[in-house]
């Protein structure tokens, strides 16, 4: 996995994860790559700074309110764009994620549910799965 900052031709910048950055380059050309702030498709890559590992021992400071009003934000948009763009298929994600992945099934973009070991085992089958982000608007 990696991990792109984004933003839109409209200023917001968020953070993407993509499964390789070939991924992400197929996505920016076929024009999938969506704000989650404002649903633009101008989306391109922000200006990042290299990772650096820290020193052992050192313990991440906490976010701080803006930065986790922008997860939430994040979050929120992401889960919104996929229910309004996929379709729910419920217990049957598994099985439906592998008749589309082997052809035996239209591709179309769906959503739904799997255990944590369904899950890994689409992803060994190399099947592309994603957890959905949590609803934020039941968190509070």
């Amino acid at each position: 996995m990696i991990a792109y900052n984004l933003n839109c031709a409209k200023g917001h910048e968020f953070e993407a994860w993509f499964s390789s950055s070939s991924a992400y380059d197929e996505q920016e050309k076929a024009h999938k790559l969506v704000c989650p702030m404002c649903n633009s498709r101008k989306v391109g890559k922000a200006v990042m700074a290299p990772a650096l590992s820290s020193t052992v021992g050192k313990q991440k400071s906490e976010p701080s309110p803006d930065e986790m009003r922008k997860m939430r934000q994040f979050m929120t948009g992401l889960r919104k764009y996929v229910e309004e763009n996929a379709e729910d298929v419920g217990e049957k994600f598994p099985e439906e994620a592998r008749k589309i992945h082997y052809g035996e099934m239209e591709e179309r973009p769906i959503y739904g549910r799997a255990t944590l070991e369904e899950a890994a085992d689409l992803v060994e089958e190399g099947i592309d799965v994603a957890p959905l982000p949590p609803d934020m608007s039941e968190a509070n």
